[in-house]
């Protein structure tokens, strides 16, 4: 098995420009990179080949996701958020209902093999798939939840996690049928403004038409991108800046990340009950409203690589052999809440006429909270919902906690 973080980083690397490399192929094009770098580093650690656990992956799951976070939303302009706000919303709180109702039920089904803290469990998913793992911990804590019971649940929810990143990167290009609505946004028209001052008009719920006066670098650079989405704006961003990148460009760019991210994390020292990705996301759009940042290149792609980074690391965590330590009744319980949200959320969302892309976000800002909402909608291209699922991430982090409470209290006094 490989250990070494030099190496287990150089894997990493490998597997990340294989996967962007394949990209050029049309029959690789509907899977995509990050999905691929999910399950590759997956099967990889699950033959043994590399480890579920790493300094490396600590560090692309913590400092090199809010890394790319800032680097992404500095080429992102505001005016991009009109076009799918009060859907995202819609989608989210559709969503978490589906959240919560499915702990309580697999609190029900599974009372019988978990006993007498199958309430804890009903909390602590519901609030995590509502926000995020720091809401998980905060109910347990408040729960007192055991040991073994939360270090369970972790593996449990790390594992499906994985596993729903594929399944809502996968749903809207193989459910492409359904894919747009007329009320899928608010208006006729998107938007969406990125790094360099090229735009594009998009015209229904979830496609926007190509810039005609977009540069024959950026169109030439976004065949690698996946073929349905290669005319987004910010796809092609994501993927070259179109431009020199130079050392000036570098070095604003790792000055402005670093210390937002620095900043974030005293604010949030301060104001301990703000969590830090509130401010780092509010830093890096006020700064990337400014012409001066506005003229950087290169951000998006920096960002979408250590994104591209964070989900192979996902993978690799991933050790389906965690599945006999666990226990069958907690994965099943967070299996079983997991796909009645999957149901709930792409059942009703359709019935409500939203879009699949927007839906995709929305679930991924439940369950894996801010960062795979915004790593869902730059792998697939959609632009115009980046801020939208980052600001419904941070919502359900905001909210998880007193779902979850309010899930585990009135269990308990049902079972």
């Amino acid at each position: 098995m490989i250990t070494s973080p030099v190496a287990i980083t150089s894997v990493l690397a490998l597997i990340v420009f294989g996967m962007t490399w394949l990209e050029r192929y049309p029959r690789f094009r509907k899977l995509g990179a990050a999905a691929a770098s999910i399950l590759f580093t997956m099967a990889l650690s699950n033959a043994g080949l590399i480890p579920g656990a790493s300094p490396v992956y600590d560090f692309f799951t913590g400092y090199g996701v809010l890394a790319g976070t800032v680097l992404i939303l500095l080429s992102v302009d505001l005016s991009s958020i009109k076009a799918a706000g009060s859907a995202m919303a819609v989608a989210f709180a559709i969503g978490a209902v589906g959240s919560a109702v499915g702990a309580a039920v697999m609190g029900f089904a599974l009372y019988p093999g978990l006993g007498e803290e199958t309430y804890k469990l009903s909390g602590q998913f519901a609030a995590t798939y509502i926000g995020g793992g720091v809401n998980f911990a905060a109910v347990a804590q408040a729960f007192d939840t055991s040991g073994e019971l939360f270090t369970a649940g972790v593996a449990a929810d790390v594992i499906i996690t994985a596993f729903w990143l594929v399944t809502c990167l996968a749903v809207p290009a193989l459910w492409r049928g359904g894919g747009t609505s007329g009320g899928a946004v608010e208006g006729e028209a998107v938007r969406g403004s990125m790094a360099g001052g090229r735009a594009v008009d998009g015209e229904g719920a979830g496609e926007e038409a190509t810039d005609p006066g977009a540069d024959t670098a950026i169109a030439a650079a976004a065949d690698t991108a996946p073929a349905e989405e290669s005319d987004h704006p910010l796809v092609r961003a994501l993927f070259s800046s179109g431009r020199p990148v130079g050392l000036t460009d570098l070095g604003g760019a790792t000055a402005l990340t670093v210390s937002s991210i620095w900043v974030s994390t005293l604010l949030s020292g301060v104001f301990p009950r703000i969590p830090a990705v509130f401010w780092l996301t509010t830093l890096a759009l006020l700064l990337a409203q400014l012409p001066a940042v506005k003229r950087l290149s290169g951000t998006s792609v920096l960002g979408n690589y250590l994104i591209l980074l964070f989900l192979a690391c996902n993978g690799a965590r991933s050790v389906v052999a965690r599945i006999v330590e666990v226990g069958p009744e907690v994965f099943y319980f967070a299996v079983g809440t997991v796909a009645i949200h999957g149901t709930v959320i792409f059942g009703l969302g359709r019935l409500a006429r939203l879009d699949l892309g927007t839906l995709a976000v929305a679930s991924q800002a439940n369950v894996g909270g801010s960062a795979s909402a915004m790593a869902i909608a730059t792998a697939r291209g959609y632009d115009s919902r980046i801020l939208p699922g980052v600001a419904v991430g941070i919502l359900g982090v905001a909210l998880g906690n007193y779902v979850g409470l309010g899930v585990g209290n009135l269990m308990r006094m049902l079972l």
